[in-house]
Order: C-alpha cells, then sequence, then structure tokens
C-alpha cells in the first residue's frame, strides 16, 4: 500500500502545532477565505452562534453531499474545504467505501451525532463498515453562514491531523505479537497497545514470516506510526513477533493508568533494558509514555545527585543545607509548602524531602569542585544515556533533552523545571541506571531481529549507584515516596517530582521507583503532588512483577 502515488492528506501544509503539554493539538486554517461554502453579501451575513434550524440545515447538507460520494460539494459546507475535501475525495476513492447511510442523532446544541453505515469493497470482497461520529456547526467567520467544524473525526472518529483512508493490500503482513512467556498480545485486551502493536506490525511485519491481507487502514501521515487497520476484507498469515513486554506487567500497567485522566507509564528491567509495560490513559490517543517531552520535576535529582557526587561537590552523607529559599542568579527558589528549612542536611536527607533549595545551592559547586551550565548536560549523556537522540527501541521513541542552560535555568534544569525535557520511558532507565550503575537502553524488540545498534553510555562508577540506590530507598522508606510505596516488599526505592507547567494551577505529577529488578516511572499531568497520583500508579506495576 505504500508503493506507488503518495496518498492525499489531510490538511497539506496547512496544519499548524500548537506548543505545550497537550500534545499533538492542531488548528486548521484555510490558505484562501477561512470557510467553505458560498459567499454572502454584506446585508446578508449573520451573526453570533447557529440557530436550531440552521444546525439542522448545515448537517443535513453536509451528510447529504457525502452520501453521494459528492466530495467537493461535502467540502464546501465546512469551514475548510481545501483541508476537508482530501479526506472526503479518499474516502469513495482509494478507500472504496460505498453505499454510505449516515442516520443523525438528536443535536444538542450546535453539536450533532451520527452514525454511519457502509460498505467497504475491493477486488470483488466486500466487507460492512459501522461507526459513530459527530461534527459540530458553527457560524462562517467570512461568510456568516453555518459551516461545518472541519476535523478529520468527523469523517471517522480515529482520524487526525495529516491522516488518509486507503484499503488494497495491507502495508505489511500481519503480526501475533506474543511477550517475553509466549502469551499473546492484542490491542482489545491492551488497549495502550494498539498504536505500539501497528508500529511493530509496520517495521517487523516482513520480518515475522507473514503474509500481508487486504484492509480498510488509517494511513498517518509518518511512516513510523505504521497504519491502524478498520476493516479486514481477506485475512493475511500472521507471524509471530516476540516482544519484551511481560502480560502481567503491562494489565497491571492498563489498570493503574485508569485511576487518572492524562497518565502514563513505563516499566523496564534494570539488568537487561528490556521494556516490560507500557501504559497510556489520554484523549488525544497520544503515547505521551515513549514519546512525551515534559518537564519531570523532582526526579531529575537523581541525575543531579550523580553529578553532585561524581564531581566530588558533595556525597550521600555530606553536607546538602536545605534553607527556605534560594537565590540563583536573581530568580529565588522554594520548597513546597510545609517543608522546614534544615541548614544541617546531608544530601541523603535533602534527597528524600525533595529539597529544592538544597540541590540550587549546590548548582555552582564549590571553590574547590566547580561546577558549568554544561555538568549537568554532560552527566545525562555520559552516564545515563539521556539526550543523544540514539536510542533504538524498536518503536518511535524519544529519549530526553537536558540543554546546557545559563542564567536561572541552569538551577531550573537541576530540580527538573527550566529546559529540561523527559517522559516516562526516560525516568524509567534513570532509574534503572542508577540502581545498577550500568546504562542499558530500554527496547521492546531484540535488536538481532533487525541488527539495529543500542546506544550506550559510560554508566555509573559502583560507589555513585550505591548512594543513588540508598538514598532511593530511604526516600520510599522514610521520605516523600513513602505514602505510594507502602506494603511492597522486597528491595524498594522511590523518587517523588511535582512539576510545574505555565498557566496551569496544577503541577504535573511525577514518580519513579524501582522493587527488584524492576523500575518503573509514571506522570499524571496536572495531577499534583507526585507521591498522590503518579506514586500508586507506579506502585501497583511494580507490585504486579514481571
Amino acid at each position: 500500500m505504500r508503493n506507488g502515488a503518495k496518498a492525499a492528506i489531510v490538511g497539506g501544509v496547512f496544519a499548524v502545532m500548537v506548543g505545550g503539554a497537550g500534545y499533538g493539538a492542531y488548528n486548521i486554517v484555510s490558505a484562501v477565505s477561512g470557510d467553505g461554502g458560498s459567499a454572502g453579501t454584506a446585508a446578508e451575513k449573520k451573526t453570533g452562534p447557529p440557530s436550531a434550524d440552521e444546525v439542522e440545515e448545515a448537517s443535513r447538507a453536509f451528510f447529504a453531499a457525502w452520501k453521494k460520494g459528492d466530495a467537493a460539494t461535502a467540502a464546501a459546507e465546512t469551514n475548510n474545504a481545501q483541508a476537508a475535501r482530501p479526506l472526503l475525495v479518499a474516502y469513495g476513492g482509494q478507500a472504496h467505501i460505498t453505499k454510505v447511510k449516515i442516520t443523525p442523532g438528536t443535536p444538542a446544541g450546535t453539536t450533532v451525532p451520527f452514525s454511519v453505515a457502509a460498505t467497504v469493497s475491493y477486488e470483488g470482497k466486500s466487507k460492512p463498515l459501522a461507526y459513530e461520529s459527530e461534527l459540530t456547526v458553527v457560524r462562517g467567520k467570512t461568510t456568516g453562514k453555518a459551516l461545518v467544524d472541519w476535523q478529520p473525526a468527523v469523517v471517522h472518529p480515529e482520524l487526525k491531523t495529516g491522516d488518509t483512508l486507503v484499503t488494497g493490500e495491507a502495508a505489511s503482513p500481519p503480526i501475533e505479537a506474543v511477550d517475553r512467556n509466549g502469551v499473546v498480545l492484542t490491542k482489545e485486551k491492551y488497549p495502550s497497545l494498539g498504536p505500539v502493536l501497528d508500529s511493530l506490525r509496520d517495521k517487523y511485519g516482513d520480518k515475522a514470516g507473514g503474509t500481508p491481507g487486504i484492509e480498510l487502514a488509517i494511513r498517518h501521515e509518518s511512516e513510523e506510526a505504521g497504519d491502524t487497520s478498520l476493516v479486514t476484507l481477506a485475512k493475511g498469515e500472521a507471524g509471530k513477533l516476540r516482544t519484551t513486554f511481560s502480560a502481567g506487567a503491562q494489565a497491571a500497567a492498563e489498570k493503574a493508568v485508569k485511576q487518572f485522566a492524562e497518565s502514563s507509564v513505563v516499566a523496564v528491567k534494570p539488568s537487561t533494558g528490556e521494556v516490560l509495560a507500557i501504559a497510556n490513559h489520554r484523549e488525544d490517543g497520544f503515547n505521551a509514555a515513549f514519546e512525551g517531552k515534559v518537564a519531570p520535576g523532582s526526579t531529575m535529582k537523581i541525575i543531579t545527585a550523580a553529578m553532585f557526587i561524581d564531581n566530588g561537590v558533595t556525597s550521600m552523607n555530606s553536607p546538602a543545607p536545605c534553607p527556605s529559599d534560594a537565590v540563583w542568579m536573581s530568580r529565588k527558589f522554594h520548597n513546597l509548602k510545609g517543608m522546614q528549612p534544615n541548614e544541617g542536611a546531608t544530601l541523603a536527607n535533602s534527597f528524600m524531602r525533595s529539597c529544592n533549595t538544597a540541590f540550587v545551592k549546590l548548582v555552582d559547586g564549590t571553590d574547590e569542585k566547580p561546577l558549568t551550565d554544561e555538568s549537568l548536560t554532560t552527566e545525562a549523556q555520559e552516564r545515563f544515556g539521556l539526550g543523544k537522540d540514539n536510542w533504538k527501541t524498536g518503536v518511535v521513541s524519544f529519549d530526553g533533552s537536558v540543554p546546557a542552560s545559563g542564567g536561572p535555568n541552569r538551577a531550573a534544569n537541576a530540580i527538573g523545571q527550566g529546559e529540561v525535557q523527559m517522559n516516562p520511558l526516560n525516568m524509567a532507565s534513570v532509574t534503572a541506571t542508577a540502581i545498577t550503575g550500568t546504562f542499558r537502553q530500554p527496547f521492546v524488540v531484540s535488536p538481532k531481529l533487525d541488527n539495529r545498534q543500542l546506544a550506550t553510555a559510560r554508566g555509573l562508577p559502583s560507589d555513585t549507584a550505591a548512594q543513588l540506590k540508598q538514598m532511593m530507598r530511604l526516600t520510599a522508606t522514610g521520605g516523600t515516596a513513602q505514602k505510594a510505596m507502602s506494603g511492597l516488599g522486597g528491595d524498594i526505592g522511590g523518587k517523588t517530582g511535582s512539576a510545574e507547567v505555565d498557566g496551569k494551577e496544577t503541577s504535573d505529577s511525577w514518580f519513579t521507583g524501582f522493587r527488584n529488578d524492576i523500575a518503573a516511572a509514571a506522570m499524571v499531568q496536572q495531577g499534583g503532588h507526585g507521591g498522590d497520583a503518579a506514586g500508586p500508579i507506579v506502585a501497583q506495576v511494580l507490585r504486579a512483577g514481571g
């Protein structure tokens, strides 16, 4: 399906990324008028929200054209005809969807739910297609006409900007993905694995020994994302693909993230780097666990503490005073509300209480052992394997960013704010490196499958790793991670984090921890304190084991 002419892409160059922590939100901007439909005169132009009659009329006109396969007319009934037309053309064209019946539901204000029943036909094979979606009617900005607010999800709820629909021989053979013990993994049983399994199929289907079938699929803009199959007209022969996942850990991760909206978790095996579980519970469907790029809060102090120890600035049982506030380059830093200052604190004490000011006070090093803007970056890259953009996990992933920042951001970076960007995969790996002293790049399929080279790093001196592991143990048994980790047996450790986000009243919740040979990390956007939201998620995954 990837040979020949390139499929039409929704929105073309008019898709504009919106920054921030929302991951993958888009605005669709018309290059021509901003509205579809015919232009009205100044006298005819209406304002204000569309009336019930206008909502009914606009949706009916759109549905009628769509059902007939008249893509140009249907697109003209939207507020972005130029973006809508390619997908509507593909619907009846390269997707081979016919006999379309659309049944509107009861409008809720300007939103109209509807159901679609159609037939997908290709080379003598046909299958029914049925799904539900909705549209919203808005007032055209330049014409005043009531128009359908164009979103790809109007055509099918799983479509996003940049996607199109294609029916034909599958881009790759189907796979039967199995976990480390041979248990079959399906997206129906483990929904978070859906995009991961799609990506694995797209990348490794031809290496797993199967043969492609015929299907209706969503073709994503990024080839690395893999097609998403919607209807199978003729089954291919599945090849078996062994992954590193653990069905037990994955089930626990799926259940754990359901407790909190906008949450993600990853578990890895420190002794090997194998990813045991990945789960996301997000409205946007984004794989934030592997691809997220947000501040990790005080979980970053694992790397910062390693920098202090490796550079001789201080050590676990040496001074790291915790004042009520600290100033770095004219910016004042505070601790969490209610934390008592302790000028006689050691690094272990300031770590287990997550004292921001102790880390800020040491970010310049000492007269004998000075630190620079590059020190934290060097520690992250050379010891923890982060930020070199060279991880090859088997699917799309982001391997963190710790830039060499000057000014106030140098101190902010040290406590997981500023310009540092991480995701749960990165922080699970950080914990794995911290407790073993060895960086083992995480992966979800064996590198032997495609002879890819995994990333490497120096790792930590054994004494540094021993100190980090002990400080994490103390944090889990008597510090900020104690509540979340209570009741867990075995060798345990943890670190909490709360990352402030511009424009948001509630911080992002972060937590990373280990139990024996499992390390996990979780993030809950706007979840508050690390121990309150992300902590229970990690504890639940650690409790399940590998």
